[in-house]
């Protein structure tokens, strides 16, 4: 006689229960370059100590940056539509670009990631030499669309000030307050987002510690680091969103 096996009723229920909370658990993904991604070997990204930082079994910690982007080629290569496929409202986008953002915008190796200076609305058209005609907006341009796109999907951005580099001038680290940290700051304000002042944050830290200990955080350059000099940055990160005015993502931080 053959024999079945059953499954009690009230522990499918609770089996049913959890998965249904797994699967409607909010996300928080990261779009931004190598310093929130990286190859997590001898360099690594903030984005990936953060995890340990929130409850996981709260929400999904989704880090969707991708090195040597800036937010012109995270944009033009589809990226940020794949996140937008999967945003659902709840959710919260962390946006931190800058150090690939610099060049020249042109259809070189190089400036093929440039953008146009500042937050207006100038632009520049370019034509690649397959014929297909790009244009190419301000910084702010791209941050203000990724902010504005977050929102429409019932989802919280959170722009961040991109962290900044070992580069010290007379005992003090440089910042990115009068150009990429300013203009992201001036589009979160018009755009009503959150701010993280990345930048201010780790630069404070990096000044108390002086140049010869923040240089152990860089193993090869003055932007990439190491695993310690990623878990100070997602530290700084986490520091910012407590700061931050009734923005929900603060719950879902460990104490």
């Amino acid at each position: 006689m053959k024999k079945y096996s059953f499954i009690p009723a009230g522990m499918i229920i609770v089996i049913s229960f959890f998965a249904f909370i797994a699967q409607h658990k909010p996300a928080l993904h990261t779009i931004g370059d190598s310093t929130v991604r990286n190859s997590n070997k001898e360099t690594w990204g903030w984005g990936t100590p953060i995890a340990s930082l929130f409850d996981t079994t709260k929400i999904h910690i989704e880090n969707n940056a991708m090195a040597g982007r800036s937010t012109r080629t995270f944009l033009s290569e589809g990226r940020w539509d794949k996140v937008l496929e999967t945003l659902k409202p709840g959710d919260f986008v962390t946006m931190q670009f800058g150090h690939n953002d610099g060049s020249v915008p042109d259809t070189t190796k190089v400036g093929r990631r440039g953008v146009l200076k500042g937050s207006g609305e100038e632009t520049k058209v370019l034509t690649w030499p397959d014929g297909k005609v790009e244009t190419v907006h301000t910084y702010g341009w791209y941050i203000r669309k990724f902010v504005r796109e977050t929102k429409a999907k019932g989802a919280t951005p959170i722009v961040l000030s991109m962290i900044p580099r070992n580069i010290f001038k007379d005992g003090k680290v440089l910042r990115a307050n009068n150009d990429f940290g300013k203009w992201a700051d001036d589009v979160a304000k018009e755009e009503n987002a959150y701010f993280v002042d990345l930048n201010k944050i780790t630069a404070d830290k990096y000044d108390a510690l002086g140049p010869d200990k923040v240089k152990r955080y860089f193993p090869g350059d003055h932007t990439h680091t190491n695993l310690e000099g990623a878990k100070v940055n997602a530290a700084s990160v986490v520091e910012g969103i407590r700061e931050l005015k009734d923005c929900n993502l603060k719950k879902y931080l460990k104490d």
